[in-house]
């Protein structure tokens, strides 16, 4: 073989032996004080506690307060970046950044330094507790704390607190902790019967034995009146406690029915944003030094559109009413609640002011006379008979009492209330005119009023002359409830039905269609009969009380011989119903505006 060409033959084999020696030679190599940061910092921040203690001159002390820091920390991710690292003999400091999120918006960031000193040709991080925190000694661990703010008031229309920040104690029963059972349960009965006259002896003993392994919370107390029973409870056996904070009714009277509804809704616009600290602490858990803080901001408080004055006000003009009684009061130029007022046995049967249906008798033929004028058949002013009595159909229709006015003006059957009259108006109008009116005025609106649920009643076109003849003066299948027959009112004040609303900042939403307008000269041929009810109608007891205007009503439901009073009207930018149930007559509910106007002045 010619020599030359042997030359070229080893040439590549002599290359690749060449390039084989020079790639083992880097797979031998250590990695240097910047890979070895980086890998550590990475193991740290993944959570690989016992890789990264591996990393450092001392793994068992590295790898204990590590655990112990994540586990107290219990960080919902960490992220590291390696800074400059500055190598020098044997020895490299390597500047870093660490973020720990800490779960719920909380994250704290802050920088450290590494040291690295190379042992046996091998980079290792040289572990101290400041690797962690500059600011961890030995011994030493880190600690979350939470603040919880304060949580924010409710307050009326004119600042007045609805509801406001206390303390709520729970007192606990566990009866196989307890030994004499039903002994401890008699002596938490007499100390707690004071505060829930529903507490006794056998009650927390039945409702203990409903379910024996949990826990039986026999009472839920304000702070203040813990500390009144404390000396009495906090020693018995089996008895224990747990507190928190929650919204209070400023007023326990104030509004029962409608001021839970409120505190369920806006429960997380009051709980703020909670504040913490990170700390140092020792090893029997003492705080040594603070290393970060955020503090906890407080919500906004809460603007109601209720006015204290005014529910107040409601509430006492239905004291000693024996019967469910409610008033519902809403201004009419913005829609606004004011006022949702019941007596104690309204109370017992749930918001019924807001949801409760009943018969709305004669303040209904504010709507009949709507679609009565709009028809163009009658105005005011035209003659229309009031006898004692009609036949429809065979179905006989009195007024009260059977009174004959004989025959006179609309405006004046308004004031007097003839039943006649409006059974007469209602057959000639279509099977759906009334059902438009009262949609008109709000009657069958559906609302998503934030913080409450509503009625508003409900008026289905007539099937029959008989059936439109007593839907006329509101008996029939038409139902309202009190704060439909308030929005009625609300509506002929203002001129259009208006949007009630219960939380200021809250929008109220409207299901369906909204209401059409009703035109100027219906509206004001309604206002003059309302005030004309007062002047010289049914309701003169209100005359001396300023520029009331509204109609009286008495509901028959049953079997007849019952009858709920009614009034439904409006003073100035105040609008208002007043339903007392089984009344008997209207009477009653008048009396009760009087009480109410008259306490507003």
């Amino acid at each position: 073989m010619d020599r030359g060409i042997l030359a070229a033959v080893r040439l590549p084999i002599l290359v690749t032996i060449a390039l084989l020696t020079t790639m083992s030679a880097c797979s031998d190599s250590k990695p240097g004080p910047d890979a070895a940061a980086d890998q550590f910092l990475a193991a740290f921040a993944g959570g690989d506690v016992g890789t990264a203690s591996g990393q450092t001159d001392s793994p068992d002390s590295a790898k204990k307060t590590m655990d112990k820091v994540r586990e107290s920390l219990k960080p919902a991710a960490v992220k590291t970046e390696l800074g400059k690292v500055d190598t020098q003999e044997g020895t490299a400091k390597a500047a870093f950044t660490i973020t720990w999120d800490l779960g719920s918006n909380r994250k704290w960031s802050y920088q450290g330094q590494l040291e690295l000193r190379s042992e046996n040709d091998q980079w290792k991080v040289h572990w101290a507790p400041s690797l962690i925190h500059p600011k961890l000694a030995a011994q030493q661990s880190i600690s979350v704390q939470v603040q919880q703010p304060l949580l924010a008031p409710v307050l009326d229309r004119d600042g007045v607190p609805l509801l406001q920040p206390d303390r709520v104690v729970s007192v606990l029963f566990e009866p196989k902790k307890a030994g004499d059972a039903a002994g401890v349960a008699g002596k938490l009965a007499a100390a707690l019967s004071g505060f829930d006259p529903t507490i006794t002896q056998r009650s927390i003993v039945d409702g203990s034995a409903a379910a024996p392994d949990q826990p039986y919370q026999v009472a839920a107390l304000r702070q203040a009146d813990y500390d009144s029973v404390k000396p009495d409870i906090y020693d018995l056996p089996g008895v224990r406690f747990t507190s928190g904070p929650r919204l209070l009714a400023v007023d326990k009277k104030l509004a029962p029915a409608l001021l839970p509804g409120v505190r369920r809704y806006v429960e997380g616009q009051v709980a703020g944003l909670s504040g913490w600290r990170v700390v140092t602490v020792d090893g029997a858990g003492a705080e040594v030094e603070e290393l970060y803080s955020k503090p906890a901001e407080p919500a906004k408080a809460v603007n109601a559109t209720l006015s204290t004055k005014i529910q107040s006000a409601a509430q006492a003009a239905l004291n000693g009413v024996p019967t469910s009684a409610m008033i519902v009061a809403i201004q009419p130029s913005t829609g606004e609640l004011l006022a949702v007022a019941q007596n104690p046995a309204a109370d017992k049967e749930g918001p019924i002011a807001l949801m409760g249906r009943y018969a709305p008798g004669s303040t209904f033929k504010i709507a009949t006379s709507v679609a009565a004028l709009e028809s163009g058949k009658v105005n005011a002013d035209t003659p229309v008979g009031c006898p004692g009595t009609i036949t429809i159909d065979g179905r006989v229709i009195p007024n009260s009492n059977k009174f004959d006015k004989g025959t006179i003006p609309m405006h004046s059957a308004f004031a007097f209330s003839c039943n006649t009259t409006f059974a007469s108006l209602a057959v000639d109008l279509p099977a759906d005119a009334l059902s438009g009116a009262a949609k008109k005025l709000g009657i069958g609106m559906d609302f998503v009023v934030p913080g409450i649920t509503t009625v508003t009643g409900s008026v289905p076109p007539a099937t029959g002359k008989t059936e439109r003849a007593e839907d006329g003066f509101g008996q029939g299948k038409v139902v309202a409830t009190p704060f439909g027959m308030a929005l009625a009112a609300a509506t002929v004040a203002s001129g259009s039905t208006p949007t009630p609303s219960l939380l200021r900042g809250a929008e109220t939403k409207v299901n369906g269609a909204g209401a059409q307008p009703i035109g100027a000269p219906v509206l004001d041929a309604v206002r003059a009969m309302m005030r004309e009810v007062v002047t010289t109608g049914t309701a003169t007891a209100l005359g001396s009380l300023g520029d009331v205007r509204g109609k009286t009503g008495t509901a028959q439901f049953g079997d007849g011989t019952h009858s709920h009073g009614w009034f439904a009207g409006y003073r100035g930018d105040l609008a208002f119903a007043v339903l007392i149930t089984d009344a008997g007559e209207s009477s009653k509910a008048v009396q009760a505006t009087a009480r109410f106007l008259s306490a507003l002045g």
